[in-house]
């Protein structure tokens, strides 16, 4: 049985995340979806919030499920047991740096990393850009799920 990870902030989780997210579990047996806390970042969603929002999201996919972790990706790869690594891959320019994060990870634990390209209609997509559209006013409706753009407009209305 191999288990996929399948890490990020998922601030918010985003359509290309889940089409990443929904690929892998059709690849993979199980897959494991971890959400990052980074202290040094002020993420939109708390850390639980945004476990939530993933839970609903990856509902229908029956062999996924949510945890989250501080530190170093592959300290909490090794300790859940983790196959591969999963990373979604929009552009060059992210595959010379998650290239690195993959050598570095397999250097460390001997665990590889699966790039798998996102889909051409999410190649644009990022959850920064997100967040950003939504703050001015914007609509992303088919960008992020409906539960997801929800509770995106809430926190923006405060």
């Amino acid at each position: 049985m191999t288990l996929a990870l399948c890490p990020g902030s998922f601030d918010p989780v985003t359509n290309g995340h889940l089409d990443i997210i929904e690929r892998s579990s059709t690849t993979f047996d199980e897959v494991l979806v971890a959400v990052i806390a980074n202290p040094s970042k002020e993420p939109l969603f708390t850390l639980d919030e945004r476990k939530d929002l993933l839970e609903k999201a990856v509902a229908p996919f029956g062999n996924v499920r949510i945890d989250a972790f501080e530190g170093l990706l592959v300290d909490f790869a090794l300790a859940r047991g983790v196959d591969v690594i999963v990373k979604g891959l929009r552009a060059v320019s992210d595959f010379d740096y998650e290239m690195q994060m993959a050598h570095m990870n397999r250097r460390l634990t001997g665990i590889d990393t699966f790039f798998l390209p996102t889909s051409h209609e999410y190649s644009y997509l990022a959850a920064s850009l997100v967040r950003d559209v939504v703050r001015l006013g914007g609509d992303v409706e088919g960008l992020v799920p409906e539960h997801v753009l929800v509770a995106m407009r809430e926190r923006y209305r405060r």
